[in-house]
């Protein structure tokens, strides 16, 4: 059985590269365009990944996993910060409400993969 990643983003670019990067590589991979989005995917089953934007509308990715670490049933999840939000404090904060890890846009995928094999293991 796969790996299930939860990628959220608002571009819908980042989304589908994300996606298709880490897609061929095993994992199974949801998308949410939203933080209200996010927690309804999260609702329908527990990724053992989360990558998250930080930069939303609506609900931005620190409040997002703020709820997310509120809650239970999702103890034990990986959330991974994707932002452009490149300041120190930015990743302290993201690290302060629960982050596991800190990435910053723009991105390798190469990169990315070996953060997420290294998280939680290789996708098939």
């Amino acid at each position: 059985m796969s790996k299930q990643i939860l990628v959220v983003d608002d571009e819908p670019s980042i989304s589908r590269l994300i996606k298709m990067s880490l897609a061929v590589e095993g994992y199974e991979v949801r998308t949410a365009s939203s933080g209200f989005d996010a927690l309804e995917e999260l609702e329908k089953g527990k990724p053992e990944l989360l990558l998250l934007d930080i930069m939303m509308p609506g609900m931005n990715g620190f409040e997002v996993c703020t709820e997310i670490r509120s809650k239970p049933q999702f103890k034990g999840m990986k959330i991974v910060f994707l932002t452009a939000m490149g300041n120190p404090g930015d990743a302290q904060r993201g690290f302060a409400v629960g982050g596991d890890d800190y990435i910053i846009k723009p991105f390798d995928p190469e990169e990315l993969l070996s953060k997420v094999q290294t998280i939680i293991g290789p996708g098939a």
